[in-house]
């Protein structure tokens, strides 16, 4: 019997200054070329427009978008993806 992605987070929030998305499975094997076992995309839209985003993909591997600009990323764990996704979005909240 083959296993399947588990879903283990998932998170849509609408506010005045724009819409965070996160989506975090667990996959049975790592998305090529990673090596870790999770699939994933967090995404702050404002105004319909990505502004920051992280994602791993096959054969393109963990990166993110950051003002339209994509960068690798290092994943080291989902509490650290969490942590550098909030962190990078709290930049650049509106006051």
């Amino acid at each position: 019997m083959k296993s399947k992605a588990m879903l283990i987070y998932r998170l849509k929030s609408i506010s005045d200054d724009g819409l965070i998305e996160i989506v975090i499975w667990r996959v049975p094997v790592p998305v090529i070329p990673a090596l870790h076992r999770y699939k994933y995309r967090l995404v702050y839209l404002r105004d319909g427009q990505r502004v920051v985003g992280f994602d791993n993909e096959r054969f393109k591997g963990d990166h993110c978008h950051l003002d339209g600009v994509e960068l690798p990323y290092q994943f080291s764990n989902v509490h650290q993806l969490l942590e550098d996704f909030i962190r990078e979005v709290d930049k650049r909240r509106q006051p």
